[in-house]
This record gives structure tokens, C-alpha cells and sequence, in this order.
């Protein structure tokens, strides 16, 4: 499943956050406020909500 308006993330990309943190995409999902993605980060146990744009694809070694 593609995120409507940032379609080259999908869920199982790893992505790096606005503040430089690696995680993997585990959900996409939209509520009253718009689009919102779903990140586990790596060094950490929980999953954390950001807006699409705040994330980037990582590239893939």
C-alpha cells in the first residue's frame, strides 16, 4: 500500500527521520488531520507517528 501523497514510501522501507533517526515504515495511515506514517525506530523499542514529509527514503545498502 502506498501512502496517497508521498508514494515512494510503503511500509517496510526503512526511512530516516527530520531529526536523523533510522527506522522501518510499519503503518500508513490518515485520521480528521491528514496522512500520517508510522516509524519503529531502530534504537528504540516504540513506534512513533510523523507527518510524510518529515521522513525520507533511506537508501538501500
Amino acid at each position: 500500500m502506498h501512502h496517497n501523497r508521498k508514494t515512494n514510501i510503503v511500509v517496510g522501507d526503512p526511512v530516516i527521520t527530520h531529526n536523523n533517526r533510522l527506522g522501518i515504515v510499519v503503518r500508513l495511515g490518515r485520521d480528521d488531520f491528514g496522512d500520517y506514517i508510522i516509524v519503529k525506530l531502530n534504537l528504540l523499542k516504540w513506534e512513533f507517528s510523523y507527518d510524510p514529509w518529515d521522513l525520507e527514503k533511506a537508501a538501500e545498502a
